[in-house]
């Protein structure tokens, strides 16, 4: 069978379509935001392909197995195994990196396990384990004629008489020893100086080397290891010439240090277990430590007066108590200025001391524990302060409790491991010179090519290694490969996954469904160009079609031009969103669609529809902010002028720097210049200008809300004003409800059958959990009493029901309401509904319900907006609504900055930074800044090049905007 055929999907907004798509193509899902794209790729088509493969499974192997609901669709024939690669955070676990997501970082500790070279942890030195056998082949390759004592070494510069050591040879029958390298007797009267330090040796054997010598050099061997606990000394000095006497050991253990090391085995590498783990850190790079200057912001104050904040409240029994011990213990004086206390009471206050005796008193008994260690107890127990002043409740609840001690907390790099995460021991390994933390911290291109290197037949590798490794390094190569294929070469293997954006965590699990090269499978992908610059999109479209051309079905739910032009078949959807959407409106080849009169998507495709592109561009009056020297994470010195009262677009190409730049350390600085706030703030010599704005805020790609919940009303606030409004109704008050009463959280007005949420879910053993409507509220989620309190005809229930344009009319009264509701209208989300749950909210809708909530809110005309890719999720229609509340707030007065690839948006932008030239470490700096008219003429910009060709075709269509 070569085609997927769909009969009667009603899943979601979905109204009963039935359509037939090819298999082994490409195929593209597009259409507006909420037309039930991803309901008609994920949770009909997957759900079913992955329902139906579970199925058929045994019993027990399915309770295992997450299952996924029976989808509400007649039939599905021609499916395949479905394997789905959504946008979704790869792991929250600081413990997870890109090495270990993509399984690179098992192979390399494997490697350097069977074939690293162990170095001493402290000096440095090359240190190599052998056996007997490998030992006694050693010395007999001295030739015939060699002349070797060997000798077991007792003592390493020990100080002492070594009278006991000396004693127990003679005992054992030995006859000489070489202490401090002279030779000496043993049956003589040694005395040695007790206050030098010495080297024992004994002397095991004297071995002329000559055939049928194997069999004595062997024993002698043996127990030579044996007395020198694994170690042992070939000296082959004669009485004419000198030499160094050869180490040989059967550990790995430098002499020079007395240092030995575990025996090398994979998890020595891992950073995950105690065994590779650094001990300070646990393997996490970073310690969380009490910060002193945060204890005492202020030092101009007295002891009395609060210096030490997390003594307590200034006034509070707890400050009154703390300072009257550390007058108690320290004798220091309350009424002087923290800064002008001596040294020494400075530091004892903070981090303790031995008892001094104060004026008057007698020295106490125990001595006085600093504040620093307190709170860095606290923080590693998890318990309150402790007070030393008996059990006293109310000064635990005066102190720094566990909510506010992360305020006294920061954040360091370890500094012990210097944030390798690893072992001393494990870092000693190398191949190469190069220790598996300093692969980790290579661009993947880069190391790729060293690791290519390393296979090639002039690489110094023994051929038992160069046996063992080959394997090995062809499976991380090709990995990185696939990696490097989907755009992410400028990533490194020690990343944390919680860094990575959603498109970057959908790529990376691409490139390894590449690797597994499966036949005959389903593959549905979310919107896999998100996060891709604009330059990338053709390795990404190249390795959809490897799938493809594997013998696979790929289906995409995509909005990029490019992926939509590439595709064998696309399905438009519409014609607009939630109720007015769920019907195919057109589909077939890219061409046909552009040609279709129904398809919402053609006329962008064709060039009918377009976005206008403003032919004055907005000047800015010279305020500006100005940020000099940034250097965190790949910056290099960057320097940026973002203007005041303009649209900023940050762009460049994937891993270039923009999020280190805006989110890490822009956002972070501004946010402290204006509320204070402790987030550390990314490494740059200067931010000027931040007086220019009195509000920052950020419009991230964080979900609205993880349970059904979290919906519209309550994210945006209506629900809360809502409650007020019915509470207030005469018929509330003569009851006695409170706006309470109206929520279905908590008890009170909620339906207790169904605890608020509508359905009862209904446990089936070996199939998926069944949702039933609840009997007693019939899904209304409040008790009867609630729901009889009416406004305008309405209860709180049919309230939540309506969309946002139907509860525009229904509370047009009410200015506060009106207006939170007229900003989801504004960033067109009228066919929402107020009580819909968020997880049934696409990704671009619930971005614009975010824009809507700071919409709503009282615009100062001081306000710099950021916003992390905001059209992801968008369609070309939704991206001409964002980008007009966008130049709504500009016309304000307000700073709009948007970190973007949409070539459209960044052509709508009257200012444009763009950083590069490459991602990581060929990334960084600055490569363009100015109007997009001035990008696109930089030779050596890649958005320039892009940005040129929409701004000639925009020059070419009819009615251009004027701003």
């Amino acid at each position: 069978m070569d085609r997927l055929v769909i009969r009667g999907a009603r899943q979601h907004n979905l109204k009963d379509i039935s359509l037939s798509l090819p298999r082994d193509r490409l195929v593209v899902i597009t259409g507006p935001s909420g037309s039930g794209k991803s309901s008609l790729a994920f949770d009909t088509v997957y759900a079913e392909g992955q329902r139906r493969y579970v199925e058929s499974l045994s019993a027990y192997a399915r309770q295992f197995l997450e299952q996924l609901a029976k989808p509400d669709v007649e039939s599905i024939e021609g499916l395949s195994p479905a394997i789905a690669i959504e946008q979704r955070a790869l792991a929250k676990s600081p413990r997870s990196t890109v090495g270990t997501v993509t399984e690179i970082s098992d192979y390399l500790r494997l490697l350097f396990a069977r074939v690293g070279t162990p170095h001493c942890p402290n000096c440095g030195a090359r240190i190599e384990a052998q056996t007997v056998q490998q030992i006694v082949d050693r010395i007999l390759g001295l030739g015939d004629g060699a002349r070797v004592t060997v000798l077991a070494p007792i003592a390493r510069a020990r100080r002492g008489e070594l009278k006991l050591e000396l004693d127990k040879l003679r005992r054992e029958g030995f006859v000489r020893a070489r202490i401090d390298g002279e030779i000496v007797d043993l049956g003589d009267e040694l005395v040695l100086d007790r206050t030098r330090p010495h080297d024992l040796d004994v002397v095991i054997d004297r071995i002329v080397v000559k055939e049928g010598i194997k069999g004595r050099v062997t024993d002698s061997v043996e127990l030579a290891l044996k007395l020198g606990e694994g170690r042992l000394l070939a000296d082959t000095s004669t009485d004419h010439e000198e030499t160094e006497p050869m180490w040989m050991s059967e550990r790995f253990a430098c002499i020079d240090c007395g240092i030995s090391l575990p025996p090398i085995e994979p998890r020595m590498f891992s950073f995950n277990g105690p065994h590779g783990a650094c001990p300070a850190c646990d393997g996490i790079g970073v310690r969380t430590r009490i910060d002193p200057e945060r204890v005492v912001p202020d030092p101009k104050r007295t002891l009395r007066e609060g210096a030490v904040v997390a003594w307590g409240r200034r006034g509070s029994m707890a400050l009154a108590t703390e300072t009257e011990r550390a007058v108690t213990s320290l004798g220091v004086n309350p009424d002087v200025p923290f800064r002008d206390l001596p040294e020494e009471q400075r530091k004892a206050i903070l981090f303790g001391a031995e008892a001094a005796p104060a004026r008057g008193r007698k020295k106490s008994s125990t001595g006085y524990e600093g504040i620093v260690p307190r709170l860095e107890r606290q923080l590693e127990e998890g318990g309150p302060v402790e007070t030393g002043d008996g059990d006293d409740p109310d000064l635990d609840d005066e102190l720094a409790g566990g909510e506010d001690i992360g305020r006294f907390a920061v954040t360091r790099v370890c500094d012990v491991c210097k944030g390798k995460r690893l072992r001393a021991e494990a870092l000693a390994v190398k191949i190469a010179e190069k220790n598996i933390a300093e692969i980790g911290t290579m661009g993947l291109r880069a190391l790729r090519t060293f690791l290519t290197g390393l296979t090639d037949k002039a690489a110094p590798m023994a051929p038992r290694d160069r046996a063992i490794a080959e394997p090995l390094l062809r499976a991380v190569i090709a990995r990185l490969g696939f990696l490097i294929d989907v755009g992410l070469d400028y990533l490194t293997l020690d990343r944390s996954a919680q860094t990575l954006s959603g498109g970057e965590g959908q790529r990376i699990r691409l490139a390894t469904q590449i690797g597994a090269a499966l036949v005959g499978v389903l593959y549905v992908l979310d919107e896999p160009s998100v996060g891709l610059h604009a330059r990338d999109n053709a390795r990404l479209l190249e390795a959809l079609r490897k799938l493809v051309d594997l013998g696979n079905s790929v289906l995409v739910v995509e909005h990029d031009r490019d992926a939509i032009n590439a595709a064998d078949h696309v399905v438009d959807m519409g014609p607009g969103a939630g109720a007015h959407g769920g019907q195919v409106v057109a589909q077939g080849s890219p061409a046909e669609l552009a040609k279709d009169p129904h398809s919402v998507t053609g006329p962008w495709l064709s060039g009918e529809k377009h976005l206008p592109i403003p032919t004055k561009r907005r000047k800015s009056d010279g305020r500006v902010i100005r940020l000099a020297g940034a250097k965190a994470h790949n910056l290099r010195d960057v320097t940026v002028e973002i203007p005041i009262g303009l649209m900023c677009a940050v762009t460049g190409v994937s891993g270039s720097g923009k999020s280190s730049l805006i989110i890490d350390t822009l956002l972070p600085a501004a946010r402290a210049a204006l509320y204070r706030t402790n987030a550390p703030v990314g490494e740059c010599d200067s931010i000027e200008g931040l007086s220019h704005i009195d509000k920052v805020i950020s419009i991230d790609q964080a979900p609205i809300g993880r349970t059904p919940r979290s919906n519209p009303a309550t994210y945006t606030g209506v629900f809360g004003l809502l409650r007020e409004i019915y509470a207030g109704l005469p018929e509330a008050r003569a009851r006695g409800y409170k706006p309470g009463r109206f929520s279905f959280n908590v008890k009170g007005g909620r339906c207790e059958a169904c605890q608020g949420d509508g359905v009862l879910r209904v446990e089936m053993h070996f199939l998926p959990d069944v949702f039933v409507t609840c009997e007693t509220c019939g899904g209304k989620r409040y008790n009867r009493e609630t729901l009889e309190v009416l406004y305008r005809g309405m209860s709180i229930a049919d309230a939540l029901d309506l969309t946002v344009e139907g509860a525009i009319e229904q509370f047009e009264a009410i200015p506060r309401v009106r207006e939170r509701l007229a900003a989801l209208h504004r960033v067109g989300l009228g066919y929402i509904k107020l009580g819909q749950p968020a997880t049934t909210i696409s990704g671009g809708e619930a971005q614009r319900v975010k824009l809507a909530r700071e919409l709503a809110r009282k615009a100062t005309g001081r306000t710099m907006y950021v916003l992390d890719e905001p059209t992801t999720g968008l369609h070309f229609s939704d991206i001409e609504v964002l980008i007009g509340a966008l130049t709504s707030l500009r016309d304000a007065g307000n700073t709009v900055v948007v970190i973007e690839h949409n070539l459209d948006v960044v052509a709508c932008s009257d200012w444009v930074i763009d950083l590069g030239p490459e991602g990581g470490e060929r990334g960084g700096t600055v490569v363009a800044q100015g109007s997009p008219e001035q990008v696109a003429q930089v030779e050596g910009s890649h958005t320039g090049h892009y940005l040129r060709e929409v701004l000639e075709t925009g020059k070419k269509r009819p009615g251009r905007s004027k701003k």
